[in-house]
């Protein structure tokens, strides 16, 4: 009855001193930041949240096509699933981490036979025993607290992977749209250059020109053809990629060319301070300082002893037929302090090894926002200059078809020669494609930015739509 009296004690003592743990509470580290991007006025600075769930931010596009490559994606790309499994495996070390905050019941079941000079005898025995080891310094639970800020670290890199994929699947996507754009306007280029050089073997056949010009006109046609067999290479190279990223083989995607590239959407007029926190990368650093956090606490408690609470009992003989009796069984229970009295400094190395992981996991969440706010930063100046650029380019383009049009007038009155007609057809046909390179410029700097932002800025206002010519 004592023995039960001291157990209730104690086990009261544990679970009254339960409530501290050692090691310093979470907050999250601070930061001098700006109050809103430099470029963009309204566009505010955010802090990191917990992961949102994954928006169709592909769907700002209206591409149908895209939207089934990235169904494909989210059901097959093997980055996801490695990191699927990663979260799994966090989530069930949460589990064990949690399980040591509960006693642990084990049973002994044994026959063995033992002997000395004098003689031999046989033993059995059958055995209970529970322990429990009281979280008295909160090493446990800082355990616990590490393990679940991994676990939603896991989550981070998860949709990590998700947007990273995504966004490298929709550039791929959207450059193989422009050179699909640019293979049509080759095609139409091909077409007037062949007009021209019959137009050309004609006058020279009238003796109107010379057969320089006729050589001219073919040499610029077949250098446009070389450069119109080059973009089916390059096209392929794109599908294969994107074959790779939706886990399938190279042969097995055939994407249709369509009539035109997407649109840019609509830029949004201002950003709330939230949607930064939607970039997964910052929460995976803030999570693991918050680990690491929790792991300064867990070295720390090396310092103070270990209270375990113990109970076994059982039945001990050699004879099978009185095993199981009152003479034969066996019982112990009580409490066990366990202190390490000497290390040579392990205990003080590993609680600073936990503390320098933790400022090395600070700077590291540090430089992963400032690195966010730059590349937000960087994709906003880049759609801006790139708006100009080709606002400007529409005007060479403009210039350039109409100086093709007096050339050419000049040409049939035998004013100037073939070259002249030569290098303004070259002239505008390198302004068409400057302009289209552009606008897929365009189109993968506004992709960088929604990955820049974690995924998009749905449900903020959004600017008038204007449509690039």
């Amino acid at each position: 009855m004592k023995s039960i009296v001291k157990l209730s004690v104690f086990t009261l003592v544990g679970v009254m001193l339960g409530g501290c743990a050692l090691g310093p509470e979470y907050q999250r580290p601070q930061m001098p930041l700006p109050s809103e991007f430099h470029h963009t006025p309204g566009w505010k600075l955010a802090q990191p949240a917990d992961v949102e769930a994954s928006v169709a931010w592909w769907a700002l596009y209206k591409d149908q096509q895209l939207a089934q490559l990235l169904q494909q994606l989210e059901s097959s790309n093997q980055n996801l699933r490695a990191a699927e499994a990663a979260w799994r495996e966090a989530h069930a070390l949460v589990r064990g981490s949690r399980s040591a905050l509960y006693p642990k019941a084990s049973g002994q079941l044994s026959s063995a036979r033992q002997g000395n000079d004098i003689g031999a005898g046989k033993t059995n025995e059958i055995a209970i025993g529970l322990s429990w080891q009281l979280d008295v310094w909160g090493q446990i639970r800082r355990q616990v607290e590490a393990s679940q800020a991994q676990a939603q670290a896991s989550a981070a890199e998860w949709a990590s992977v998700r947007l990273s994929q995504q966004s490298e699947l929709v550039q791929n996507y959207f450059q193989l749209r422009v050179l699909d754009e640019e293979a049509r306007l080759l095609d139409a280029t091909l077409e007037a250059y062949e007009r021209s050089l019959r137009t050309t073997e004609n006058r020279y056949k009238a003796g109107m020109v010379t057969r320089a010009d006729v050589s001219q006109a073919l040499t610029q046609l077949k250098n446009a053809q070389v450069q119109r067999l080059e973009l089916a290479w390059r096209r392929a190279r794109f599908e294969h990629a994107i074959a790779l990223l939706v886990g399938s083989t190279p042969n097995a995607v055939q994407i249709t060319p369509l009539e035109s590239v997407p649109e840019l959407p609509a830029l949004p007029l201002t950003v709330p301070s939230t949607l930064l926190e939607r970039r997964p990368d910052i929460a995976v650093a803030e999570r693991r300082v918050m680990a690491a956090n929790a792991e300064v606490g867990v070295a720390q408690t090396a310092y103070f002893p270990d209270l375990v609470l113990s109970a076994n009992g059982g039945y001990r003989g050699s004879n099978l037929a009185d095993w199981i009796s009152v003479p034969n069984r066996f019982w112990s229970i009580g409490p066990q302090f366990a202190i390490t009295l000497f290390d040579a400094g392990l205990r003080r190395s590993k609680v600073a090894q936990a503390k320098a992981r933790y400022d090395q996991q600070v700077a590291r969440y540090r430089q992963t926002t400032l690195q966010a706010i730059g590349e937000v930063e960087d994709a906003l100046v880049q759609l801006n200059v790139l708006a100009q650029e080709i606002e400007v380019q529409h005007q060479a383009l403009a210039a350039a078809q109409d100086t093709l049009r007096l050339i050419e007038n000049q040409y049939q009155a035998g004013m100037v020669d073939y070259l002249s007609v030569s290098s303004a057809q070259t002239t505008m046909l390198n302004s068409e494609r400057n302009l289209l390179n552009l606008k897929g410029a365009q189109l993968i700097a506004s992709v960088q930015l929604i990955s820049a932002l974690g995924g998009g800025w749905q449900g903020v206002a959004h600017t008038t739509s204007k449509k690039e010519r």
